[in-house]
């Protein structure tokens, strides 16, 4: 897709997801600010993804605590905080991570709401990956602590399907977020 298209994707998308209902009470402009802000694992959009920029930063000025993966060696993901698009580096696979120091693969599990990138979800909340076993990992691991965070995979409209393939390891979310919306879906994962 050309930049400008991704790039209007980006803002539209994070709109949509400010709205989501896990997080509007901690971003509505009136009332004091939670003592104790959300956690929300993201991701930094790649290629042809939606853009994620204009999301990150808004969580962030928001007073959100964001955390970002970091790849290790074996495609497992550990993760760390965001503090601004100027504290990215290039890493492996071209992917854009904190600078800072990680915190430990499980630090995800401490999330509210879990962003998710994805190639394709299905109208059942079954999500298609790109096929490294990165998130997977996460969503296992997501699974074993009994976390309750809302899983949300950002797409692009035409990426929400009738039926996507499944393999036994993959798991259900709760929502998807597009340019044009919040879908939910009707089947709840473990956890």
């Amino acid at each position: 897709m050309p930049p400008d298209v991704v790039a209007a994707a980006g803002e539209a998308l994070a709109r949509r997801a400010l709205e989501l209902e896990e997080l509007a009470p901690y971003l509505a402009p009136t009332g004091a600010p939670p003592e104790t802000p959300p956690t929300v694992a993201a991701y930094v959009s790649i290629g042809g993804e939606p853009s994620t920029r204009a999301l990150l930063d808004r969580l962030r000025a928001a007073g959100v605590r964001v955390l970002l993966p970091v790849l290790m060696p074996d495609n497992d993901l550990d993760w760390a905080p965001y503090e601004g698009a100027e504290r990215l580096v290039r890493a492996g696979w071209g992917l854009l991570e904190p600078d800072g120091e990680p915190l430990a693969p499980k630090a995800v599990t401490e999330a509210d709401v879990v962003l998710l990138p994805g190639l394709a979800v299905d109208r059942g909340g079954l999500r298609l990956g790109r096929g490294g076993g990165s998130y997977d990992r996460v969503l296992e691991r997501l699974e074993r602590a009994d976390a309750s965070a809302a899983l949300v995979v950002l797409l692009y409209d035409e990426e929400l399907l009738e039926e996507v393939p499944a393999e036994p390891h993959d798991r259900h979310v709760h929502a998807a977020v597009t340019p044009s919306g919040v879908h939910r879906f009707r089947h709840r994962p473990a956890g």
